[in-house]
C-alpha cells in the first residue's frame, strides 16, 4: 500500500485481491454460526495466499519464490475444498459463483505458471 514493489505489477498480485475481496464478499452470506468456523478459515485461506504471492515475489532465489507460490496455491486448493462443502451445506445457493470461480481459476493458472 505504501511500497512501490515488484509484487504490485504482477498480474497474480491484482487477480488475487479481487479474489480475497470475492471470499470476504461470499462469506458473509453464510450463517452466523460459521463466524469461528468456515468463514473464517476460507477468509484466512484467501489472505493467506494473496500475502503469500506478495511476499514470494520478494524472495531473491527462484526456489524460494516457487516454495511461496507453492504455499499460495495450496491456500487456493484449501478454499475450492471448503466451498465445496459449503455447497453441499447448501450455503452457496443464493450466491452467484462465477465470478469468485474465474478468479479462482485465474490465480490457480498464474500461480501454476509461475511455479514453472
Amino acid at each position: 500500500m505504501f511500497l512501490t514493489l515488484n509484487h504490485q505489477k504482477l498480474d497474480i498480485y491484482s487477480i488475487s485481491k479481487e479474489f480475497v475481496f470475492e471470499c470476504y464478499q461470499l462469506t458473509l452470506t453464510f450463517p452466523a454460526e460459521e463466524k469461528f468456523g468456515m468463514i473464517s478459515q476460507i477468509r484466512r485461506a484467501a489472505l493467506s495466499m494473496h500475502l503469500n504471492i506478495a511476499e514470494g515475489a520478494s524472495r531473491k532465489s527462484v526456489a524460494e519464490r516457487r516454495r511461496y507460490y507453492e504455499i499460495a496455491r495450496g491456500s487456493l486448493i484449501e478454499i475450492d475444498a471448503a466451498l465445496d462443502i459449503a455447497n453441499v451445506l447448501d450455503y452457496l445457493k443464493n450466491y452467484n459463483l462465477v465470478p469468485i470461480g474465474e478468479k479462482m481459476i485465474r490465480c490457480f493458472k498464474l500461480l501454476t505458471g509461475l511455479m514453472k
